[in-house]
């Protein structure tokens, strides 16, 4: 199975430090997991205005297209997931990711802003049917040390827990039928 870990935005490197961490703890779960992620500090990025798409924004939707799930990471910018981040979603046809697992991870300056992965993401991960996880992680500046290393215990506990949960419905998913992503 293809992993898409999705670094939702195109500043700071918290969300991405997350993600490698959230990486390395699936792979000791389930070596037969391909991990990739994907970081959006890295395209050139297209606001969808009905012009033709540039190669990095087609690359990008291939990947959401081909992946058979989801770890997404955003930061909260002004109590609201980045723009990038919409965007992207805006760009990706409603079938590609019906029923393939789809975990959440974020990072804000306050910690009542875990609120904005409850009320923002997963609701657009839900329009999109993904199988999401009912756990997910958020974490604040106080849990990294100066070079963006997580240095608090209890978020390494949770982000071990986000990943064995997730290889579990790595696991349910394959039993579930994909429909092609153009079919009624």
């Amino acid at each position: 199975m293809k992993i898409l870990l999705v670094d939702g935005t195109v500043f700071g490197r918290k969300t991405g430090a997350v993600l490698q961490q959230v990486q390395r703890y699936i792979a000791d779960l389930n070596t037969d997991l391909e991990l990739e992620i994907l970081y959006f500090s890295d395209l050139k990025h297209q606001i969808l205005d009905g012009s033709p798409l540039n190669d990095d924004m087609k690359m990008m939707i291939q990947k959401f297209e081909e992946a058979d799930g989801y770890i997404f990471a955003s930061p909260i910018f002004q109590a609201s997931i980045p723009g990038v981040l919409k965007n992207a979603f805006d760009m990706i046809p409603p079938k590609a990711l019906r029923y393939k697992p789809a975990a959440i991870v974020g990072n804000g300056g306050t910690y009542q802003h875990h609120l904005v992965l409850e009320n923002q993401l997963k609701p657009i991960l839900d329009y999109f049917r993904c199988l999401v996880l009912p756990n997910y992680v958020y974490t604040h500046a106080d849990h990294f040390d100066a070079e963006n290393n997580i240095v608090d215990e209890e978020i390494h506990m949770r982000l071990k827990e986000l990943a064995r949960v997730f290889a579990q419905y790595c696991e349910m998913s394959k039993a579930l039928k994909q429909e092609p992503v153009n079919a009624q």
